[in-house]
């Protein structure tokens, strides 16, 4: 009984460490449900939260008296919303849904590395987009989640 109890303490000790970006990605059991069409609606809903944020900041930053309180709650939601944006990407898209294509079927090997730099340009354009506020990353972003939108579901 004392082990199971150490045990288990021993667990959640460990979960409170170093499990919380294991607990908000998908399941990778592999639990076969997956819903791809909502994740590009959260995608597009995190650039949508992001590029409000950056609004808001901007609008603040130039009030009389600045309300830097305020200016950091919308930093931080940024902040939030640019990470998620990347674990979905991250642990979803690559390490779940895109599959590795071999280099002897030229067409989806093709595709899968097209997707690869998409993802790939995408994570880059959410870390800027959390360094500043500057609304070209969120146009990027917007632009890069449809191309790989259309190329992930095959569409032109």
């Amino acid at each position: 009984m004392k082990k199971s109890i150490a045990g288990m303490m021993i667990f959640f000790v460990l979960l409170a460490v170093g499990g919380g970006p294991l607990l908000r990605a998908h399941c990778q059991v592999p639990c076969g449900i997956y819903d791809d069409e909502a994740r590009f609606k959260l995608l597009a809903e995190h650039v949508t939260t992001m590029e409000k944020a950056m609004k808001e900041i901007a609008a603040l930053s130039v009030q009389a008296p600045v309300n830097y309180n305020q200016i950091m709650r919308w930093v931080m939601n940024k902040e939030k919303h640019a990470e998620e944006f990347s674990e979905i990407l991250s642990y979803y898209f690559l390490a779940q849904r895109i599959k590795p294509a071999v280099a002897e079927d030229k067409e989806i090997h093709d595709r899968y590395l097209s997707q690869l730099e998409l993802v790939h340009l995408l994570l880059v354009n959410a870390m800027k987009a959390k360094q500043g506020i500057d609304l070209v990353h969120i146009n990027k972003l917007n632009e890069l989640l449809v191309r790989f939108q259309q190329l992930y579901f095959g569409k032109k």
